[in-house]
This record gives structure tokens, sequence and C-alpha cells, in this order.
């Protein structure tokens, strides 16, 4: 859309919304148009006119402007969440930059990879391996996992075109449907995931850890780890089911790689610290942003990232920019009552209905409302607060509100093209149709609902969450 038309509709949802729809009488006329500038932003992040870094500065501004004190506008980029972020991306890049996130991607490879399935199993394998400490789709599964998936399509002679359902139509679409329950599995599989933890705390007064998220997702996720590549097979057949050659490549490149090098063991050990770390913070109650720090610092001192490296990652200094200001907007947006103003009045008109039935419902109408997002983390600003409250005004314990609403925020993405930031990187090389893309998404949605819906329930039912 061009930036001109793109802006205009910004502007004007967010002046139709201040000045021509009444506020809830709970509401103050400040609070109101608050309310507008935060949905003005989301339609800026969706439309995209402007950068969404930009589209979230000017939305900082004109809270200024709605006499938000400066220094209270800005706030959000002293959480201790944005740091984390940063600091997993910096070391997202050492990952990269010394070759370990690739190690690690060909050793399953040599392991799993005998066949098409057991190739896209260990895609997957790296793609969760790595998101326990890469909170970023587009790094792992466009950065680190894809290379590999295509240089073994390419062998193999699967191209986008004609030879693509030898082997590169089923490939993509396993690896993309599979990082999706990557980003599910754990708080630092995608950004948003942190945002969401954020609002759980101020919102619903429910402290999210590192291990309690790994341990809430742990049985749904494994499960949706088994069936969705297995799933996508049958959907997508490809040409090649024996596969001894992506074994053989694997095992060339390492050999090429030789030995770990230095970078490497360092990089490795700081990753797997750093997970240990997160793993027992229950005990030690070290915040999972200082380890991230920690982790960070390690580097620079052993020289595997230097200052120059961060300075460079331009990735994360954008994400620290658009993720600190939604931050904050979200929490001003909550101060105004408006989230509660809402929950309040859906719960009334849902008076007498089970708070099971009614969380179902919930969660299968947020998980399809993403059709109409290109982002994960807009979804969950958008969307999740309201809902939480929502539930929480109708009686759904905490707990079960808060990891069923999370978890599911990220197992959406995998409906469409556009789905998250990594879907278009992958759609574009041309190996999956649109409309294979939407066919699969829609299956895989239906058998991820069941599964979280089902064995995620009774997990949490275990787990005593309700």
């Amino acid at each position: 859309m061009p930036r001109g038309r793109g802006l205009l509709i910004v502007v004007l949802i967010g002046t139709a919304i201040a000045w021509l729809v009444p506020p809830p009488a709970t509401v103050t006329p400040q609070g109101w148009r608050q309310t507008a500038i935060f949905i003005s932003v989301i339609a800026g992040m969706i439309v995209q006119p402007l950068p969404a870094s930009v589209v979230v500065l000017l939305g900082l501004i004109a809270t200024a402007a709605n006499g938000t004190p400066l220094r209270e506008a800005l706030s959000g980029y002293s959480e201790p969440s944005v740091w984390l972020v940063v600091a997993v991306m910096l070391i997202a890049r050492a990952l990269l930059a010394t070759g370990t996130a690739r190690r690690i991607a060909l050793i399953f490879v040599r392991a799993f990879a005998r066949s098409s399935l057991g190739l896209s199993y260990a895609l997957l394998m790296t793609d969760v391996t790595l998101a326990a400490g890469v909170p970023s789709i587009t790094a792992r599964n466009a950065g680190m996992v894809l290379p590999i998936g295509v240089s073994i399509a390419e062998m193999l002679g699967s191209r986008p075109g004609p030879s693509a359902g030898r082997l590169g139509t089923f490939l993509i679409a396993a690896m993309y449907q599979g990082s999706a329950v990557a980003c599910a599995m754990f708080l630092t599989g995608q950004a948003s995931n942190i945002l969401g933890a954020n609002l759980a705390s101020k919102l619903a007064n429910v402290r999210v850890l590192w291990s309690d998220w790994l341990i809430a997702a742990l049985a749904p996720g494994v499960v949706s780890c088994l069936v969705v590549p297995t799933a996508v097979h049958r959907l997508l057949t490809p040409e090649l089911r024996r596969t001894p050659e992506a074994a053989s490549f694997a095992e060339r490149e390492l050999a090429a790689m030789g030995s770990v090098s230095r970078e490497q063991a360092i990089a490795l050990v700081v990753f797997v610290g750093m997970g240990v770390l997160w793993l027992t913070s229950a005990w030690h109650g070290l915040e999972v942003a200082f380890v991230a720090l920690l982790g960070v610092g390690a580097l620079l001192v052993a020289g595997i990232l230097t200052w120059t490296d961060c300075v460079a990652e331009k990735p994360a200094w954008d994400m620290f920019v658009w993720y600190g200001g939604l931050l904050r907007l979200g929490e001003l947006l909550g101060a105004t009552g408006v989230p509660k103003a809402f929950a309040e009045s859906v719960g009334r008109a849902f008076a007498g209905t089970p708070w099971l039935v009614l969380l179902i419902a919930i969660l299968i109408v947020y998980f399809y409302s993403h059709y109409f997002f290109a982002s994960i983390t807009t979804h969950i600003l958008a969307m999740f607060p309201p809902f939480l409250l929502l539930l929480i005004e109708f009686g759904v314990p905490p707990k079960l509100a808060v990891y069923s609403l999370l978890c599911l925020s990220n197992l959406p993405a995998g409906l469409t093209h556009y789905g998250t930031t990594s879907a278009p990187i992958l759609f574009g090389l041309g190996y999956v149709t649109m409309s294979d893309w939407w066919r699969v998404g829609a299956a895989l949605s239906v058998v991820n609902l069941a599964i979280w819906l089902t064995i995620g329930f009774a997990w949490w039912k275990w787990l005593g969450f309700w």
C-alpha cells in the first residue's frame, strides 16, 4: 500500500475512535485518546505505511502529547525484558557467525536424515534446540535452519518449479509449521512471548519463568513436534522417500568444518550454560534478562563477540525500539481501564456459561483471528490483554488462562504465508504454492488445536493449573 494512503488510514482510524466513538463510562477522555493511539499503532503495524519502529515512535510521541510525561512514555526501554530480547539476538548472531548453529543442524541431519521424513525431523529438532535461547523465528528458521534444508533439496535435484515436489515443497512447509511449534515451547521461542509474559504479570499477577513455560508446554509441544512433520508429509508427500544422500551431505559438511573450534566451543558452552541457568531460575532467583546479559558479557570478554558486532546487529536494535515502545503502550492501555471494561461487558453477555466452554470458544476465536495479522507480536498486543481479563473475569483459573493464550499465540502463525516474519521468506522461495500453503496451514491448525486443547488441558490439569 502506498505510504500516503496507509498513513491516512491510520490517522482516520485514530481520529474516529478518539472523537466519534463515545468512551465507556469508566474511562477518562485522556484514557480514551490513549486507546485511540494504541489502536492506531496496531493498525500502522498491520498496514505498514512506515517501518514498525517508526510507527511505534510516533505512537510514543502522540502519547507524550496526550499528557503522559515523556519519562513515563519512554520507560518501556528500561524494562529487563526488552534488554533480554537484545541480548539473545546478539547471542544468536554469535551462534550463526561461529558456525555453531550450522554444526548443530548438521549433526541432527547426519543422525536422522535417512528419509525425507527423518530429514524434516532433524531440521525441526534443530529449530527446537535453538528456540531455547534464540527468540526470533526469522533468525532460527530463515537464518540458521533454512540454508541447510535448501542446500539438501537442491543437492537432490529439487528446485522451485517442476522439480519442487521432489522434496523441497514438503521440506519447506514442514520446516515452517515445525518452527511455529518451536516458538510455542519456550519463553525465548519468540520475542512476543516475553511481551506476553510481561502482560500476564501485570494483568493477572502470574509470573512466567523460563522453566515454568518449558514445563507448561512440554507435553503438548512434544506431541506436536512428533505429529506435525508426519501430517505435512501426508498432505505434501514428496517424490523422494529415502534420502541417504542428505546424511552423507551432512557428514561431508561436518568433515569440512573440522573439529570444534575454540569459538564454537565457547559459544556452545555459553548457550548451554544460559539454558541451565534459565531452567533452574526457580532455585537461584536470577532474572532471565540478567542471565542473557551475562552470556553476552562472557562472549564479549572471550572475543567471540566484539562491540562492533553488537552495534552492527541492526535487527536487535530495531527490535529494541519497537518492542520497548509497544510494551509501554500496552501498559498504558491497561491503565486506561478499557480492556477491563471490555472484559466486564462481554462477561455480562455470557453470564451463566461454564467457564471451560467459554475458554475453549475464546481460544478458537483467538487462534483463527490470526488470519487478520501479519505478526505474532501485534496479535498478542491487540488481543491478549482483553481476552485474558475476560477469562479471569469469567472465573477461569489465571494460570490456565495465561498459558493457554500464550502457547496458542504462536501456533496460528502457520495459517498463512504472512503469519509471522519468516513466512514471506520461506514462501518467497517458490517451493510451495499459496494454495498448498493455506491448505496445509488450515489442516495443521486443526491438528494443533486438537493436541493443545486435549493433551495440553490434561497436562495443565496434572500441573495444577485448574
